[in-house]
């Protein structure tokens, strides 16, 4: 594994890696409440979202919410933390019918798969996390923050 330059991005990520991965991204942007996760279907958006809530402190089951829509996990420090999956959603009516605003506005860490189907409902400050497969075992993860204002490399 190892990181490109300037940017943050991590190339060669083998699943034994994703924990540093997600230190790193963690630390640089950790402040923002809205992640949003890009990715083809089995790039490992969930495995990487369940990384991440690992190093949060996450003890709870942690499974992807294809079906429920959105979990709701507790960090180790008692803060609620909701993962997100939207790819079986029809419209964006049916992220507004569950909430997602009040989810997203909330200041709670939201992780967010699929957010490609709910543009409008995205808030102006966000973090965005892209895999790409390199092959069966490798992937490329970039972290990139957005403040509202505009796209920062970190």
């Amino acid at each position: 594994m190892w990181c490109e330059g300037s940017g943050m991005t991590f190339h060669e990520v083998r699943q034994d890696d994703l924990g540093e991965v997600a230190d790193v991204f963690l630390q640089n942007a950790g402040h923002c409440p809205v992640w949003l996760f890009y990715g083809e279907m089995g790039s490992g958006k969930t495995t990487f979202i369940k990384s991440l809530c690992a190093h949060l402190g996450v003890r709870d089951p942690m499974s992807s919410p294809t079906f429920s829509i959105v979990n709701e996990y507790n960090s180790g420090d008692k803060k609620k933390i909701y993962h997100f999956d939207f790819y079986r959603i029809k419209n964006e009516e049916e992220a507004y019918d569950i909430g997602a605003e009040e989810y997203f506005y909330s200041g709670d860490l939201c992780f967010i798969e699929w957010p490609e189907k709910i543009p409008s409902l995205i808030p102006a400050e966000y973090a965005e996390v892209s895999i790409a497969v390199e092959n069966q075992n490798q992937r490329t993860i970039a972290l990139s923050v957005h403040d509202g204002k505009e796209k920062k490399r970190i």
